[in-house]
């Protein structure tokens, strides 16, 4: 079996050499950028499976490396998780809301790191091919799970990897109330330790593709005090 490719980008040498070393042990091969610049043309020419993604670079930061990488049809479901300086709350729901699908706080323990690589690569494990119906449609809103696509009023949607998972399992269990703590657990495989707020973040990003009004969503609602539904 071929080995998954992990891109990390990031300008501190030693961190790079600390991701290179342990991913390496763990059976990943690893590319490495020290700049947004050369993480964007590496992802450009090579296969990728998942971007390790510093939030501040030299140059191009890492929410313009992520704008661009989301605005590429190549790599809009490409895996990104972001590495943020402790403490940036407002750095790590930018970094959410421009289409992260995970975040880690620098200094990071490299168990949890890797918790959370391995989260990632297995997204479609749980939801594609794993029974129930390739192709979920409920009035305009349509999920392919074997093509990976979402459509809405007949036009094709461009979501992250983490908001197709999301919408694959609302989906598959319309009127199913779901807490932010089942969704974590379900979708991101570990516990987040409170940080719920990732998942609210993840929904009103999903809620601006796929609604017509999305401060009155008709798909995706909230129930006060629980979670989240389809209907």
């Amino acid at each position: 079996m071929a080995k998954k490719v992990i891109l990390t980008i990031d300008d501190e040498e030693h961190i790079l050499d600390l991701l290179e070393y342990n991913l390496e042990k763990n059976g990943y091969e690893v590319l490495r950028a020290e700049t947004g610049e050369k993480g964007l043309a590496i992802l450009k020419t090579m296969q990728v499976d998942l971007v390790l993604l510093d939030y501040m670079l030299p140059g191009i930061d890492g929410i313009e490396v992520l704008k661009s990488l989301r605005a590429d049809k190549n790599l809009s479901a490409m895996p990104v998780i972001m590495l943020t300086a402790k403490g940036e709350e407002i750095d790590k729901v930018l970094g959410l809301e421009m289409g992260a699908d995970d975040y880690i706080s620098k200094p990071f323990g490299i168990r949890e790191l890797l918790a959370r690589v391995k989260a990632q690569l297995r997204r479609y494990k749980q939801f594609s091919g794993g029974g129930g119906s390739a192709v979920l449609t409920h009035g305009d809103l349509t999920l392919d799970r074997e093509g990976v696509t979402v459509t809405a009023a007949g036009k094709p949607v461009t979501v992250t990897a983490r908001e197709f998972d999301i919408l694959t399992l609302l989906m598959e269990h319309p009127k199913k109330v779901f807490t932010r703590e089942q969704l974590l657990e379900l979708i991101w495989g570990y516990e987040y330790s409170g940080e719920t707020r990732t998942v609210d973040v993840h929904v009103r990003n999903l809620r601006k593709k796929i609604e017509k009004d999305p401060d009155h969503p008709q798909y995706i609602q909230t129930v006060r005090g629980m979670g989240y539904k389809f209907v």
